[in-house]
Formats: C-alpha cells, structure tokens, sequence
C-alpha cells in the first residue's frame, strides 16, 4: 500500500515477533473508519451512541485495573542512566528491550496487527513529525485518527524517508504485571505494552509530542512543552498569543478554551483556542519563539466538565468523540459527575454495573474518565491553530494551585528568572488526595512525568534556548487559587482569568504598568479590572492577592532546595536565581 522501504521492514521485523493473523494498513479515509467501527461494535469493543443525540459518537470500557497512565511502570531507556536522570524511571536499552520482547513474541496471535501512520503537528509544516504505531487494538486506532493527521497524510510527509518514531503497542492480557511503557529516546522509540488506556497507548500523546520529542527538541534546538496555546483578539482585530503550562487539575484546558467576562465581550475581545496540552515551539525567522499544536483533537478528562466550568470543550463533543469509562444512559447518551445536570436515576457506571443516582456509593464515571474529541470542532478553535509556521508566542505562564504563597500574578524579571520560577512551580495537595494539606507537589514546567531525559539538562536547555531566542516571549506566574483565612477562594477564576491574561499582554506590548518586588515584576491594583465582579473582587480584594507574605516564601525557599538536592545535573544559574531570591526577600 505504502512504499518506504524502512517501514515495510520495521513492520515486518515486528511482526516477526508479535505474529498477528492479519496486518492492516491504515489509509485514514472515512470509509475505513466507519469498517472499524461497525467491526469494534461487532466485537463488543465499543458500543455506539444514540446516532440521533450524538452522531458519530461511540463509547469505550477500559478494563477495571487500567484506567490511568502508569507512572510507576513508564521507563527512560537511555544507555547511561545519569541521562535519564533521578526524576525518571530508568532501565538499561538492552534489558528493556529483552524484557518487553519476550512479553511481545507471539502477542497479536489470533489478532490482527494495525499499522498506524501518523503526523504530530500540520500537514505542510516544517515543525511537524511522523510517527508509526503498531497496535492490536481498534480502539487505539481510532482515537489516534481523532487525536492525529492519520495515514495517508503521514506517508505522503515521510515520503522515502526513514526519520520516523517507531511505536509499538500491544494490549496482551491487559495484567498490570506484565505492563510496561517504555521510550528509548536514542533509539527514536516507544515500545507499550499490557495496556488499553488511552495515556499509556496512544503514543502519539504524552509519548511521542513529550517524551520522545523533548529529547528530540534538546538535540535539534527547539521546545516540547506540556503547554496550552491560546490567542486574545483585541476590539481592533490583532490577535496575540501565549503559552501556559500548569499542572494537573489546575484549569489548564479551562483557561485554553476561555470565554471572556461580558465587560470584554462587550468591547469585542475573542478568545482562540490553538491547543489545549502540547505545544512545540522553534525559534522564528523574525526572532520570536513560534509554536505549534502538534494534536488534531483533545483528550479530556470529562467529569467536572460541564457547561458552567467550559461550555467550549463540552459543545466539542457533541459528535465524532469517543467517551470512555463514563456512565452510559437509558437513551444511549452519556453522563458524568460535574456535567451540571441532575443524576440520572438509573444508568450504566463506567464498569457495566447497574448504577442509581443518589443510592450507589459509587461514582458513575470514572474520576479519571475521557472524551476524545477532533478540535476543529472546537467553537473557539483559532484560525490559526494548522498554520504551518505556527503562532508567535508574546508570553508564557507557569502557575499552580497554591493557597498562599505565590500572588494572583507576577513577571519574572527576565528569561533566566523565568526559568527559575518554571523550575519551582507546583501545587498544594488536598485532604481528598492525600489525607494532608499544603504537601507541595513539585512539578517544573508541567513536565516531570513527561521529561524524556535528566531533568537538570531539561532546565539547561530552558537557559541556553534563552540565549538563543533574540526577541523570547516575557515569563509570568499565575495562581488562581489562593485562600483566605476560611479556606475560600479569594479569585473567581474561569473566565474571570481574562482580567489577568489581558494585564499579562498588555505588559509584552509595553501598554501596562508594573511594580518591582522581591518575587517579580506586580501589577498595580487597579491595572487589574474589576468591572462586573465589584460584589465579590473590589481593590481590597486584589491587594490581598497580590500580597507577599514573608514567612511563606522563606518556607518555600527551603522546600524549593530540597526539591533541588535530588537534582545530579542543577543548573548554576537555577542556585543563583534562588540565592538572588533570598537576599532580595531579607532572608
């Protein structure tokens, strides 16, 4: 079907090993869609929705035990493990290889084998990168033809080459003891194996666009960053653009597809969403950073998902989405915890019990449940989000749930400040995580599951990119979350955030005011508007968000070095921003 010829002999060598019955070729057409589908349904892999209610949509049931990515079981196969670094699982190429082998041989008898080409990022940019992944499995496939340019498209881009990812998928027995996802970044490779959820095997995911390509962007001198772009149309038409990146349930997809507050809507502010997870991001001619969204859809996770929290993301899936492990419905829709709309009173859970709203103990869906989603269907989705040259990034924020250090918002001084207040971000647990509050979950960059190598050289990589970048995007930290003395939230947040991105902008085009404190550049109080929220935010209000407490940051300074201790390969300069931090605080 394809005539590359280091394809057809990887295809072969692996066949040779796991031995499938059949192996498919993969065309990404619509016909051969709806085939799968029809044929999954057959099977009992998926189900198919109320056609009427949700066309295009099916449903999915993970097993019981595989309803989340393995971090405890995800490998860096680097051959010197001080390359993988102290924050990744390593295992030595050689062993990972023989292990995962002798798992793989004979996996796919009396399964067909799915040959899966794919394209991470648009069609005629030259940001993107191919991928081919093997797989057993009919609900891999067609994810990846939501969550990727699939088939045709990724052959035709490759052409006769041989520069392409090699992933190999089988979901064996799905026993979480023979389960293993590992990344040989030397190597160009991903190898999965024991799974069937969506994280640990969709390798164009976290696998691909993260692990593999953070190695891939430290050695050919660009980003793969677990950020959000989104763009800020303005009353006169421009449209300027961030990147954010925040760890998990810290509103990252929320903030991605924002609604403006009415005040700006009345003026004529849009929001654009240019992708919701990865962003890679090269250097421009005109010396910007410029960055791409190198997915086609969105895996989201679907309970709290709802139309107050993000109207956007829920419109999304109204057709061509693929829901797993949520409850299914009596009419052959679907439902989840925090949709906004009342329990049903009988309905399927995520595990194929009976399930009664408002009697069974347990959740309807599962907390980590998914919808797949293709984002052209997005209602905010930028005109620029398959702009081959990407969009120029003017700012980037990190942020994380913190009660009471970190303020509302503030600039780092400059790009290696920046780089240190990435590297100390994180969040606060909660008593329902952990039985203890105010843990600090470190967590730099949004990156560190998803790092494909030492993490020290990760942030040696932020500093020389800084060197390199004559016109770098100015750096911000945002934290939505921070508590009065009762425990409430002192900033509305979801669309409310508009007030801080638009203060953000205004600040890289020169347009805002600011000032100097020990953390960073401030806004001033009143440079934060607080039109339509006057009952609930008032200056006062904004004084107390902006407010540096310093007995919280001398605790976080300590906490923040030893974070660092474990690092083998620290940065000088991340010590030096930290010293400079301290004697700036008095402390």
């Amino acid at each position: 079907m394809y005539s590359n010829k280091a394809v057809s002999d990887w295809v072969n060598e692996m066949a040779g090993l796991t031995k499938p019955d059949t192996i498919v070729w993969i065309d990404g057409s619509e016909e051969e869609r709806a085939l799968l589908t029809e044929e999954a349904a057959a099977s009992g892999e998926i189900e198919l929705l109320n056609q009427e209610k949700l066309p295009g949509c099916i449903y999915h049931r993970t097993a019981e035990n595989d309803v989340a990515r393995v971090e405890h079981l995800t490998f860096i196969c680097t051959s010197k493990k001080e390359d993988a670094g102290p924050t990744n699982n390593w295992m030595p190429p050689e062993e990972a290889y023989d292990k995962l082998g002798a798992l793989f041989d004979g996996s796919m008898t009396g399964r067909t084998m799915y040959v899966v080409p794919y394209l991470m990022g648009p069609a005629a940019s030259g940001f993107s990168k191919v991928g081919i992944e093997l797989t057993d499995s009919i609900y891999v496939v067609l994810n990846m033809r939501i969550m990727t340019r699939m088939g045709k498209v990724a052959m035709d881009y490759l052409g006769g080459g041989a520069d392409f990812v090699k992933g190999l998928h089988s979901k064996l027995d799905l026993n979480p003891e023979r389960r293993y996802i590992c990344h040989f970044p030397e190597d160009n490779t991903i190898w999965s194996i024991g799974s069937g959820y969506g994280g640990n095997v969709l390798l164009g995911k976290k696998c691909f666009s993260l692990r593999i390509g953070s190695f891939l962007g430290k050695t050919e001198g660009w980003m793969a960053e677990h950020m959000l772009i989104l763009g800020v149309e303005s009353p006169e038409g421009k449209v300027d653009y961030l990147a954010a990146a925040f760890p998990s349930a810290c509103g990252k997809t929320n903030l991605a597809m924002m609604i403006p507050p009415q005040y700006a809507r009345d003026k004529g502010y849009k929001v654009w969403t240019v992708g919701d997870d990865i962003a890679w991001m090269r250097i421009g001619e005109d010396g910007r950073l410029w960055a791409v969204n190198p997915e086609f859809g969105f895996f989201g996770v679907a309970p709290g998902t709802s139309m107050k929290s993000n109207p956007n993301a829920l419109l999304t899936t109204k057709k061509n989405t693929i829901f797993t492990n949520v409850a299914l419905l009596e009419d052959g829709t679907v439902w989840w915890e925090g949709m906004g709309t009342p329990a049903p009173e009988h309905a399927t859970d995520w595990k194929g019990n009976p399930w009664t709203g408002g009697v069974s103990a347990e959740k309807a869906a599962h907390p980590n449940s998914r919808f797949t989603a293709p984002a052209g269907q997005c209602p905010c989705i930028s005109p620029e989000w398959e702009n081959p040259n990407g969009v120029p990034i003017s700012a980037i924020l990190f942020g994380g749930r913190r009660a009471k250090v970190a303020p509302l918002v503030y600039q780092s001084f400059d790009w290696d400040h920046g780089v240190f207040v990435g590297a100390t971000m994180g969040s606060e647990t909660t008593a329902a995580a952990t039985g203890q509050v105010g843990i600090v979950r470190r967590d730099p960059m949004a990156m560190l599951p998803f790092c494909g190598y030492n993490m020290g050289d990760y942030f040696a990589h932020w500093l020389d990119m800084g060197k390199m970048i004559p016109n770098p995007p100015k750096i911000f930290n945002v934290n939505w979350f921070r508590l009065d003395g009762e425990g409430h939230f002192i900033w509305p947040g979801y669309g409310e955030n508009f007030r801080v991105v638009k203060w953000i902008l205004d600040r890289c085009k020169g347009d805002a005011g600011a000032d100097e404190s020990a953390i960073g550049y401030m806004p001033k109080p009143e440079d934060i508007e607080i039109t339509g929220i006057e009952d609930e935010v008032n200056l006062d209000t904004i004084r107390e968000l902006l407010s540096i407490d310093k007995d919280s940051w001398a605790q976080e300074i300590e906490n923040q070095k030893e974070f660092f201790s474990k690092f083998d390969r620290l940065p000088e300069e991340i010590r030096a921003q930290q010293q400079k931090l301290a004697a700036r605080l008095g402390l």
